[in-house]
């Protein structure tokens, strides 16, 4: 039997105005419970990603992860029914003197229950076969009235010529999709934030499961259209991208590099003016995670701040020639730069952190 190590943790009149929180044994995180006028101590991490249960908050029996909600019971450390596999350690804890100690050689075994990975985090290899084309459209509309939509109607045109001329396409329209915002997991840590997202792991009702299977493992080039709203893309397009942080955030915290040799494209389309400013946008999100533009990335058409006369902007786009050429030689462009880089004409260079997110600053401790 190991030895004790009992380790003073402190006044016990002072540890016991929490239910719940984080106490250091040296190194080790413990969660220490108060209830019912005695405590409880358990391992300080999770078991899925190593989230503070300290930090979390008691439910019950159980004390729930700050981070992805998982359960374990406050005494044992066992998880909640279903989960029992699951466990962290457990520990032995005693008052003298009005002084709480734990004893750290006490820890029962920590086990984690085998949990199948989710679909999406397979590693990303592509598949053979021609340049693959997926059109992302973020304009909103009543879903029983449906209007005339000027970025649909340049994304269907462009994805139409990409079949024409032997390339594999497919459109995700968001607003079909049912998805929810992003929840901040990266606020509350930047290992919080999973790959993949910890909302689609969590909700399989969650559909932008279907966008990240698309623009992850199935496109060479991701072709978005949006409209102009208030000067900025539509607001369907910021709640996606949002939702994409766990896809940068794989960068910087693991070095993986989910959109490898991807080219990005734009359609920008509206009544009001500031195209420069989205494309600005949009360029500087998708170069940020890795993608690659065509010469040229992005059509646009607008009216101008002054012509509030939507019904003449949709009469432009519906009539105009050159607006569908200009998509359709957006798309081969885009799918040249793709074949470019799929085939390896295009070396792949490894980052250097200095400058991107999250790099270390050299006025800061290195350890």
């Amino acid at each position: 039997m190991a030895e004790s190590r009992w380790t003073e943790v402190g006044a016990v009149e002072e540890l016991k105005r929490k239910p719940l929180q984080e106490v250091m044994c040296g190194k080790t995180a413990i969660a220490l419970s108060y209830r019912d006028g005695a405590f409880a101590a358990i391992s300080g991490v999770c078991n899925h990603v190593g989230g503070p249960l300290g930090e979390g908050r008691p439910d019950g029996d159980y004390i729930v992860c700050p981070w992805h909600y998982w359960k374990f019971h406050y005494k044992t450390g066992q998880g909640e029914s279903g989960y029992d596999r699951d466990q962290v350690p457990a520990y032995e804890t005693k008052i003298e003197n009005g002084r709480l100690y734990i004893d750290l050689s006490s820890a029962t075994k920590r086990k984690k229950q085998p949990h199948a990975p989710h679909p999406l985090a397979r590693p990303v290899v592509r598949k053979p076969g021609p340049i693959r084309i997926v059109g992302i459209s973020t304009t909103a509309m009543t879903a029983d009235h449906p209007r005339f939509s000027t970025s649909d109607t340049l994304l269907e045109a462009a994805l139409n010529h990409a079949q024409q001329i032997g390339l594999e396409a497919q459109c995700i329209k968001l607003r079909d999709l049912s998805f929810r915002a992003c929840e901040g997991f990266y606020s509350k840590a930047a290992p919080a934030c999973t790959w993949p997202c910890s909302i689609t792991q969590m909700d399989p009702t969650d559909q932008l499961d279907r966008v990240y299977e698309a623009i992850v493992h199935w496109a060479d080039v991701i072709l978005v259209s949006t409209p102009i709203r208030w000067g900025n893309a539509s607001s369907l397009y910021f709640k996606m991208v949002e939702r994409m942080n766990c896809i940068q955030n794989q960068e910087t915290i693991a070095k993986k590099h989910l959109l490898k040799n991807k080219v990005a494209a734009f359609i920008i389309m509206g009544g009001q003016d500031n195209v420069q400013g989205v494309a600005g946008q949009l360029m500087t999100f998708w170069a940020e995670v890795g993608c690659q533009f065509p010469q040229f990335p992005f059509i646009a058409h607008s009216r101008g701040w002054s012509a509030e006369d939507m019904e003449r902007n949709v009469s432009e786009v519906q009539n105009s020639r050159e607006l569908r050429e200009g998509a359709q030689e957006l798309v081969a462009r885009a799918a040249e730069m793709a074949k470019l880089m799929v085939t390896g004409q295009i070396p792949d260079h490894p980052l250097a952190p200095g400058g991107r997110k999250a790099h270390q600053l050299d006025s800061e401790p290195t350890g």
